[in-house]
This record gives structure tokens, C-alpha cells and sequence, in this order.
């Protein structure tokens, strides 16, 4: 009667899911009710749902429907949202996934898409419908002296290792390049030479996608351009990128970095705005880092790309830079080693068990205009203890180099990506509670002071705050949404169109 009374409301759900044991104590037998159809008004229990797919069409690749596969696909990198879903899809074409895309449809379940799963909040989770793992999706069709073309799954560490071959490189690389290129595309892929290149969608020529109505679409700036503005940095909601086409630029060999440390908050961000105003250095980034003393010292790191025989000139880069004498570490590296200079640091914290532990990320676009008040007022009172020991990111980049309507940034010319990037330790429910408040705080703040999330955060987010989110753009979402989602199956993850 409980069960009945809680469904009473919501008949104007087609398929409401919920995660329930049902136990009859006489019989001594459990079964796991995964939902409860309103068309059939009856429970749908995980053997039923596996009987769903007797339907299913040819595939070349794998459905799994055992429950090792699918509680493995209910954890993301944030390890705080769980979600399991009744099947995972290895699809072993493009084909699969339309076939797939087409089945959710007439069985209506829901459908999201995952790369590396590195998702913070359950982005890449669905509960009771259909996970598609694009990991397998991983071929490199083409490299050309200013573009490849490759699957969604393709690694960026994988396509860097091909490229640098033929002297290339894509222009901008996150810091950590062992993400999907299909992954970082649906969010937009920000780094330390998006100050010159944009993100890593505003590098991106043509995409192939399947839709949500099961649809397979090539689209570019140049033509079927409102999906291609849809999905790029679109949070999976109206389609799923399985195959790219993007940028190339020429390679160095070697990157000279320069580690340069600041006491004044005010001195750093204006020193790092001028180097990256004139383009004095191919990559800019920096860090809040301990003083030792309870308080923070502040970190600019940036790197020039060179080969041999020509060098960087330090005392030109380094020229009316107000930096702290004597602090100051150089360092030449390889450019792979560079770019991939986070592997060592994954590696060590996979191997002591900390990679798995809850990570309550935070990521915020901040104003130029308020980030020396706002940081400060959050350094203020900020503790080690608050971050896990995780790293605290800050650096500016220009507005200007972005394109996608979608990726969301201040009004400003340059504004500064604030990222705690927290670990849960220990990995209490005390602890991530306390680091979810804390984010929900500095973004209503930093909201506040017209600034944005960069949405790969594990942070509460409704229905309201996504369409102030794209508030400028929320016609044009909800127009492609309906047009190329229009049964609302995609990312559910996200929450983004939860109340249409």
C-alpha cells in the first residue's frame, strides 16, 4: 500500500524507477525491483528487464546485463552518485549504438553515453535504463597534416602518441589526457593553451552523432550546424558524438616549464594576465599551494614549446614578472612528458587506494573583475583538510577564443577557471555532506558576482539553475532538444530537462 500511495501522484510519468526490495518473509525469497511500468501497472523486476532484450536486434559488439558489469557502471570518478542501470552496451560499431539508441526509444528507457567515466556526480550514470560504453569505440581513421579523425573512445594520450609521429599535436590538452575525446567534447576541454586555442570543441571540424531519436548525423559549422552547436559542450543532451574530426597543429619536441611562486594574490593573477595577453608563453596555468603555515602561497606554472637547436630566451619570458626572487624552478621536459606529466601522480594514487575514494570536484568560471575578492575571501578560511589535500587550480584565459554557444563563461574578456578538485578523506558521508554544502555555497557566491560552473562538478544542480545556467541560450537548448531528443531519453544525468 505504501509502494501504491507513493505512485498515486505521478500517472503523468510514463516510467517512474526506483530501487526497492521487496521480501516476502514466508517464502524466504527476494526479488530486486529495479521499476514499476505505469502502462502495464506492474512492478519491473531485474529478470523481466532482462527479458526486454530478447528483442534486440543483431549487434556487432555486447550487451551486459550480469550484475558485476552493471554495478561497476553505477560508479563514476566521484564515486558519490550511484546509479545502476539494467544493461551496458559495448558496442563493437557506430551501427550498435544507433541500433541501441532506436531500441530505448520504443522500449522507453532511458540512455547515457560513457567514455572514461570520470564524471564527478553521476553524469555518465542511469538508473534502470542503458549505459553505451564508448571505450570501445577507439579507432583512429586518419591523421592529415591538420586534422584526425577518430571514434569517440580514442584517448587524447592515444591520439598525442600517433600525432607527435608525424610532428603534430591537438591545440589544447587537458591536464590529465587519459579522457575520451567524445568525453571532454560534451563538456568542452579546458587546459593551459586554451588562453590561445580556445577549448578543445572550438578545435573540432566535423562530428559524426547519433541522436536521441536513433538518427545517424555528420554536422559541422558548415553545414546541419544547429546540432553540430547542440552537442559540442551540450552535456549529452541531444545526441551522442561517436566519431570526430579535429584539429591539428605543428609539434615541438620540448617543453622548457617554469614553476614561479607568489606571496600576493593580486600580484599573481596580474602577471598571469599579462603573459597570457601577450602570448609570451605557449601554455599558462597556476595553483593555490601550502605555505606550510595554514596558508597559501600561490603557484604560476607555464611552459614554452621549442626544438632544437632553438631555445627560449628565460630572460625574455621572464622579463617585469613580479614573482618572489629565488623561488623561481625550471625544468626541460620532453613535450609527451609534459603533457603527460600527471601518470606518475594517478598511478601512485591508484596503487595506495586514494583514486578510488569520493572526489566532490568543484569548478567555477570567475569574473576577472571579482577574483582576486572572491579567491581571497575562499583562502581565507580554506584548509587542507577542506580539499583532501587535492589541488586548487587558478588561471585566466580569454573569451574571446570561445565559440560554442553553449560553453558557458562570464562576460568578460578574460576570465579565471577556480577549481578545488577535492578528495574525500577520509571517504566519510560526514565529510563528502560537508564538501557538498561547500560547493553549493562558492557557486551561489560566485553566481552572485555573474559568474558561472564549468559543469564537470560534483555540485546540486535543479532544473531552475540549469536554465540560469543557459539562460542566453535556453531557447535554442530546449529547441534542440526537442528536435533531436524529443522523448527526452539522453544523459539523464545531468538533470538538465528533468521537469519537461
Amino acid at each position: 500500500s505504501a509502494f501504491r500511495n507513493l505512485f498515486t501522484g505521478m500517472m503523468h510519468t510514463p516510467l517512474v524507477y526506483l530501487v526497492a526490495i521487496l521480501c516476502d518473509l514466508n517464502v524466504e525469497q527476494l526479488t530486486i525491483v529495479i521499476g514499476f511500468d505505469l502502462t502495464t501497472r506492474s512492478w519491473v523486476t531485474s529478470a523481466s528487464a532482462t527479458s526486454v532484450f530478447e528483442s534486440l536486434p543483431s549487434l556487432d559488439g555486447v550487451l551486459y546485463t550480469d550484475n558485476a558489469t552493471l554495478a561497476d557502471a553505477s560508479i563514476d570518478f566521484g564515486n558519490i552518485v550511484h546509479r545502476q542501470p539494467i544493461a551496458l552496451l559495448k558496442p563493437g560499431s557506430i551501427e550498435d549504438i544507433v541500433q541501441i539508441i532506436k531500441f530505448a526509444r520504443t522500449h522507453k528507457l532511458k540512455v547515457a553515453a560513457r567514455g572514461q567515466g570520470h564524471s564527478t556526480y553521476g553524469q555518465s550514470q542511469v538508473e534502470a535504463g542503458i549505459v553505451i560504453d564508448l571505450s570501445t569505440l577507439n579507432k583512429i581513421h586518419f591523421i592529415g597534416t591538420d586534422r584526425a579523425i577518430v571514434d569517440a573512445g580514442v584517448l587524447w594520450s592515444q591520439l598525442l602518441q600517433q600525432t607527435l609521429v608525424q610532428e603534430l599535436t591537438p591545440p589544447v590538452l587537458t591536464d590529465y589526457i587519459e579522457l575520451s575525446i567524445g568525453g571532454t567534447l560534451s563538456v568542452g576541454g579546458i587546459g593551459g593553451a586554451t588562453h590561445r586555442y580556445g577549448v578543445q570543441v572550438d578545435n573540432v571540424l566535423e562530428l559524426k552523432v547519433v541522436t536521441g531519436i536513433g538518427d545517424l548525423e555528420t554536422c559541422s559549422l558548415l553545414y546541419n550546424r544547429n546540432l553540430f552547436t547542440a552537442v559540442l559542450a551540450g552535456l549529452g543532451q541531444c545526441g551522442i558524438i561517436v566519431q570526430a574530426t579535429v584539429k591539428l597543429i605543428p609539434a615541438t619536441t620540448n617543453a622548457r616549464v617554469f614553476q614561479l611562486y607568489y606571496d600576493d594574490l593580486a600580484t599573481f593573477t596580474r602577471d598571469q594576465c599579462e603573459i597570457i595577453n601577450d602570448q609570451r608563453f605557449n601554455y599558462v596555468e597556476g595553483q593555490l599551494v601550502s605555505n606550510n603555515a595554514g596558508g597559501w602561497r600561490y603557484l604560476l606554472e607555464a611552459a614554452s614549446f621549442y626544438s632544437p637547436p632553438s631555445v627560449p630566451n628565460n630572460n625574455l619570458l621572464l622579463a617585469g614578472l613580479n614573482y618572489t626572487r629565488g623561488t623561481q624552478q625550471i625544468e626541460d621536459k620532453s613535450y609527451f612528458d609534459f603533457l603527460n606529466r600527471l601518470a606518475p601522480t594517478v598511478t601512485f594514487l591508484k596503487s595506495i587506494g586514494v583514486w578510488s575514494y569520493p572526489h566532490p570536484w568543484l569548478n567555477l568560471f570567475v569574473p576577472s573583475s571579482a577574483v582576486n575578492s572572491f579567491v581571497g575571501e575562499v583562502a581565507a578560511t580554506l584548509t587542507l583538510a577542506d580539499t583532501g589535500e587535492g589541488p586548487i587550480l587558478l588561471y585566466p584565459v580569454k573569451t574571446k577564443r570561445f565559440g560554442l554557444p553553449n560553453f558557458r563563461v562570464p562576460n568578460r574578456s578574460v576570465v579565471f577557471l577556480f577549481a578545488i578538485l577535492r578528495t574525500a578523506v577520509p571517504p566519510d558521508d560526514s565529510v563528502i555532506t560537508k564538501m557538498l554544502n561547500d560547493n553549493r555555497r562558492l557557486f551561489e557566491r560566485n553566481r552572485d558576482l555573474g559568474g558561472y560552473q564549468y559543469p564537470v562538478n560534483a555540485l546540486s544542480f535543479s532544473h531552475n539553475d540549469w536554465q540560469q545556467h543557459f539562460r542566453p541560450v535556453w531557447g535554442n537548448m530546449l529547441t534542440a532538444k526537442r528536435r533531436y531528443d524529443p522523448d527526452n531519453l539522453l544523459t539523464p544525468g545531468q538533470g538538465i530537462f528533468s521537469n519537461c
